[in-house]
């Protein structure tokens, strides 16, 4: 019979070996389930059918047939002949708006790659494009002699182009150098914004973006968060469009579009940026209203009118209720999103204007999530360029409707990782710009849970 020391001690023994056995037992099996839950990771673009692309609804049969035209102008390319340059980013508004669907934002496949050398033109692909990276324009912080600049500089000429709308291998005019601009430190980028839901923004009263910045003041107020709108300098109404919501009315957006990204000047914006005669193989401004009253619709409507038609009719996207992650991960997520702050600059919905034009406009709920304000984003989003009243490090609160399918974030498209993207929101200042308004927020979602963290970016793609 075992003595009770030696009994105790075979127990000893057989309770750590069982201890053990199941820690290796639990080395192969707990990462499986800590990993859903323990580390917090980008579920990456949702798949499935794009929600997006298509006309709202409530539109006129008239109505439906001006949003037709208008996307057909959208997804055309434009060549030499129809003012294309001299010196363009892209040939079409489609090029850069169409991920997931017409409309959206930058593709997988970035076509500039491809477009700098089209039919012959002798351009170069600067370093800062690649053929899986993101559409870019390309923006210098200064003029050589150091005050501001801050415009848009077309990445490719015309020059050496032969399309079928013109001929183009007489114009001598060269690309900048954007390799010196990289290596200065002096070259700031934008990607696109998607343009779906366009027509409810524009829909939103000033009234209603002014009383929604005054909403939860005192938890804006602890959080750190302010908020301001960009504002035309002459009547003082609300701008909302662009990254530093610069461009009032779709109109406007269009028209700067069309000359700044083709280089094809419109009723809007009507002087040639580069004036070389050897480059102008269109009448100018390149778009321009025609006074033939014989000529009848669609004639007389302006390429730039069709594009804010189709913007403005273009519906907000569909989300989806249990991708990814499951239904109950989204709702917890989207619980989080406001627990923690998110909310306070990335409204979930705002209410257009009951006395809208068109009828299907009135009083309907868009789910943006953004405030369409300026909020000071910190030194490490901060670009140094001023537009309008924003400043520097001053950013619209970009709209997260349709973010589930997007590939890149930010304006500078800097990463295709949403987590990245919401750490890059938060930081310090120094001696140029003051700390990001959303550090507070960032902060308390970096104290959540890792599946809590999980849960606000399942309800993020599911957007």
């Amino acid at each position: 019979m075992e003595s009770p020391r030696t009994s105790l001690s075979s127990k000893r023994t057989f309770v750590g070996f069982f201890a053990v056995a199941v820690m290796a037992v639990g080395a192969l099996i707990i990462p499986q389930s800590v990993n859903a839950d323990f580390f917090a990771h980008d579920p990456g673009v949702r798949g499935g059918s794009p929600g997006a692309g298509g006309h709202l609804p409530g539109l006129t049969a008239d109505q439906i047939a001006f949003f037709e035209l208008g996307e057909e102008d959208f997804e055309e390319a434009e060549g030499v002949g129809d003012g294309l340059g001299p010196r363009f980013n892209a040939d079409g508004c489609g090029t850069c708006h169409s991920q997931p669907a017409i409309g959206g934002t930058s593709p997988a496949v970035n076509p500039q790659v491809a477009l700098a050398t089209a039919f012959g033109a002798n351009n170069v692909v600067p370093s800062f494009l690649s053929l899986n990276g993101p559409v870019r324009e390309a923006r210098f912080v200064r003029n050589p002699d150091g005050t501001p600049d801050g415009g848009v500089h077309g990445l490719f000429v015309i020059s050496g182009r032969v399309d079928d709308t013109g001929d183009a291998s007489g114009c001598r005019i060269r690309q900048e150098d954007f390799e010196r601009q990289v290596r200065n430190g002096n070259i700031i980028f934008r990607i696109p914004t998607a343009v779906f839901g366009s027509g409810l923004m524009e829909s939103i009263t000033d009234a209603t973006l002014r009383a929604n910045l005054s909403t939860n003041a005192f938890r804006k107020f602890l959080l750190g968060i302010s908020g301001r709108l960009n504002t035309n300098g002459n009547d003082g109404t609300a701008s909302r469009f662009g990254w530093k919501a610069q461009n009032q009315t779709l109109l406007l957006f269009s028209g700067e579009a069309y000359n700044v990204e083709m280089g094809i000047t419109n009723e809007l914006f009507q002087s040639e940026r580069d004036e070389d005669p050897n480059c102008q193989f269109s009448a100018v401004p390149n778009d321009n209203q025609l006074f033939d009253v014989h000529a009848g619709f669609p004639a007389l409507i302006t390429a730039i009118e069709n594009f804010a038609n189709f913007q403005r009719f273009l519906d907000q996207p569909t989300p989806s209720a249990t991708t990814p992650g499951g239904s109950a991960s989204i709702n917890r997520g989207r619980a989080l999103f406001t627990d923690v702050g998110c909310n306070e600059c990335h409204t979930p919905s705002l209410t257009t204007s009951p006395f809208a034009t068109v009828a299907a406009l009135r009083s309907q709920v868009a789910n943006l999530y953004s405030d369409i304000a300026l909020h000071n984003m910190g030194p490490g989003l901060a670009d140094g360029v001023a537009q309008g009243a924003a400043a520097g490090d001053e950013f619209r609160t970009a709209p997260l409707w349709g973010l589930g399918q997007r590939i890149f974030f930010l304006h500078d498209g800097r990463t295709s990782d949403l987590v990245e993207a919401i750490q890059a929101h938060r930081s310090n200042g120094n001696h140029e710009f003051k700390s990001s308004e959303a550090n507070r927020v960032i902060d308390s979602f970096n104290r959540l849970r890792r599946s809590e963290r999980q849960d606000v970016l399942n309800f993020l793609r599911s957007l």
